[in-house]
């Protein structure tokens, strides 16, 4: 018998605690431990019986979820999904919180649980699941039918085979998700300053990516911002997709753009791998660098092999330096990595790929 995922979900919100347990609850391989409403009861549920995941809100009386989700890696490290409405203000707080050791941010519902039990539900459970498989370490001073899983063919259709010649400029695709806030930065910030342009797709909710990109373009040499509709891809640049929308790589003569775009959710994501991956094979070709980086799920795997199938080099993230090795481990099982990589050495890999 398969055990399962043990959960605690701390909110103050009654409406969220009764929505999350009926998303995690309906699938099989999580258990729902008990519910909290503020830090101290979560303290004493915890006491009681370790969860492997937490669920945690970030404004809460009493304590807030920040300072108990420093107390947690500190003392007694466990996975945590930090909760939040996300709003401008709350995303900062909420990137914060994955500084000090939160493993993924889950949104909680805007327009009411319904559409969120509806839309989102596949992608908690994912989510949840991802973090009781993650490595976490001391920090010291998601039963509802299921929505078909859709591949990039629903955004963008297969390339052609006959992808333009490769040219004196190279583009790099990269593509993460759990424990992908922190690779992403190791990765950005070995890049030079005249790095070739690069397009990231890392699964984050609506809202987040802004604030992501702008504390990475204030850390790092190059610059770094949410990519928007019709963005060139340049040298010295770093274009991270939109939560909530897909990003497509094109070309216009010799220029490279991103698309920005709706669509159904692909390999249950929104912005997808798979999709920003494909449209490398399909419009740059020997001209791209492929990358997938830590994560749960596969999103990325197929559309890696396609990018490698067009002449792209293709680079893994190796089992040892993952926080969940999910992705990678998919696109080496499909054979779509040609080489694979420790984290602190890829960017010196793709940097000798394309000078």
């Amino acid at each position: 018998m398969i055990k399962k995922i043990r959960v605690l979900i701390v909110d103050d919100s009654a409406v969220v605690r009764q929505a999350l347990m009926e998303i995690l609850s309906s699938d099989p391989e999580i258990e729902i431990l008990g519910t909290a409403s503020d830090p101290f009861i979560a303290a004493q549920r915890i006491r009681e019986a370790v969860p492997d995941v937490i669920t945690l809100d970030v404004e809460m009386p009493r304590m807030d979820g920040i300072t108990f989700l420093q107390k947690i890696m500190s003392q007694h490290p466990i996975p945590v999904v930090m909760c939040s409405s996300l709003t401008e203000e709350g995303s900062e707080t909420a990137l914060r919180a994955l500084e000090y050791g939160a493993v993924e941010i889950i949104q909680k519902p805007r327009l009411g649980v319904k559409q969120f039990l509806e839309e989102s539900h596949v992608i908690i459970c994912d989510t949840v699941k991802a973090a009781a498989q993650a490595r976490v370490r001391r920090i010291r001073p998601g039963i509802k039918q299921v929505a078909p899983k859709l591949t990039a063919d629903a955004v963008i259709a297969k390339p052609s085979g006959n992808a333009m010649i490769q040219t004196t400029e190279k583009v790099v695709m990269v593509g993460a998700s759990t424990g992908g806030t922190e690779a992403l930065k190791i990765f950005l910030q070995a890049m030079p300053l005249d790095a070739p342009g690069i397009v990231i797709v890392q699964h984050m909710p609506e809202h987040f990516t802004r604030s992501f990109a702008a504390r990475l373009d204030s850390i790092c040499r190059i610059s770094v911002k949410e990519a928007e509709n019709n963005d060139t891809v340049v040298r010295g640049r770093a274009l991270i997709a939109p939560g909530n929308a897909h990003a497509l790589l094109k070309r216009s003569g010799a220029r490279y753009y991103v698309e920005i775009k709706d669509g159904p959710l692909v390999s249950r994501h929104r912005p997808s791998v798979d999709v920003l991956f494909r449209s490398a094979a399909r419009y740059a070709g020997k001209n791209a660098v492929g990358v997938i980086m830590t994560g749960m799920g596969d999103d990325g795997s197929k559309g890696l092999l396609e990018m490698k199938e067009a002449g792209a080099i293709t680079i893994a993230q190796d089992e040892h330096s993952c926080v969940v090795y999910g992705m990678p481990k998919e696109a080496v099982k499909l054979g779509a990595a040609g080489r694979v990589l420790p984290l602190e050495n890829i960017a010196g890999a793709v940097v000798k790929e394309c000078f």
